[in-house]
């Protein structure tokens, strides 16, 4: 089943055009890898397909439902959920505060408390750390922090920004073991990520996306096996 489709998407900044009529589908109960150099249109594409930036042309179906239109604040409801890049926590509030923002659209009490305990299992650090404000964490507990929240709106497609970012290679690890994790649980991932080689090892597909434009896609094994791609981004030969 097709989670997602996202046909001759076109989006400009201005005069620049940053998306050139790029077509991709996402497979429930994948994890699919969007790869590329900075400015290649990687977050610019997650924004647009999660309402965050006004699309030029082209089509955004989410399980079924033409969202191409539909206001961004409307999305998790219908089962879309997007971690940012940069974590965006509220720094102010508490771990358990943040998490419970994530199901501002939820009216299900149980179901909620439910979920808060499933993301307590899958972060311990951040059931430890609860009742502290969010911004004395450390960064790679706020991204946690930040994939949590995604998670607290129980959604079918999660978009996942730039996770490993400014992280301790440790950290790295362990952030992608629990990517894994999510999609074992059920969940769609649709991945930006500047560590090709992690992602492409977690990862069913992949694109990879130079100056708008898709110049790869496919297996996440094939794309990995590519020489141009080993050379590029790998750092391989």
């Amino acid at each position: 089943m097709t989670m997602l489709t996202v046909q001759g998407l076109t989006v400009h900044y201005g005069v620049i055009q940053a998306l050139k009529g790029i077509s991709f589908e996402v497979q429930k109960g994948e994890i699919f890898t969007l790869l590329g150099s900075n400015g290649a249109g990687k977050t610019t594409t997650l924004k647009a397909i999660s309402g965050l930036l006004p699309k030029t042309s082209g089509t955004v179906v989410f399980n079924g439902t033409d969202i191409t239109n539909t206001p961004s604040h409307t999305l998790p409801a219908m089962g879309l959920g997007h971690v940012p890049e940069g974590r965006r926590i509220f720094a102010g509030l508490s771990v358990a505060d943040n998490l419970l923002l994530g199901a501002y659209h939820r009216k299900d009490k149980q179901g909620i408390n439910e979920d808060l305990e499933a993301v307590y299992e899958l972060f311990p650090r951040l059931k430890e750390r609860r009742k502290q404000l969010a911004g004395s964490l450390s960064g790679g507990e706020q991204q946690m922090l930040a994939m949590g929240r995604g998670l607290m709106g129980r959604p079918k497609l999660l978009l996942l920004d730039e996770p490993s970012m400014g992280l301790a290679p440790i950290l790295v690890q362990e952030i992608f073991d629990i990517i894994k994790e999510i999609n074992r649980r059920g969940t769609t991932i649709l991945l930006v990520e500047q560590n090709a080689h992690l992602a492409l090892q977690v990862s069913h597909k992949a694109c990879v996306l130079e100056t708008g434009r898709i110049a790869m896609a496919g297996d996440a094994r094939e794309v990995a096996a590519d020489q141009r791609i080993q050379q590029v981004y790998l750092g391989v030969g």
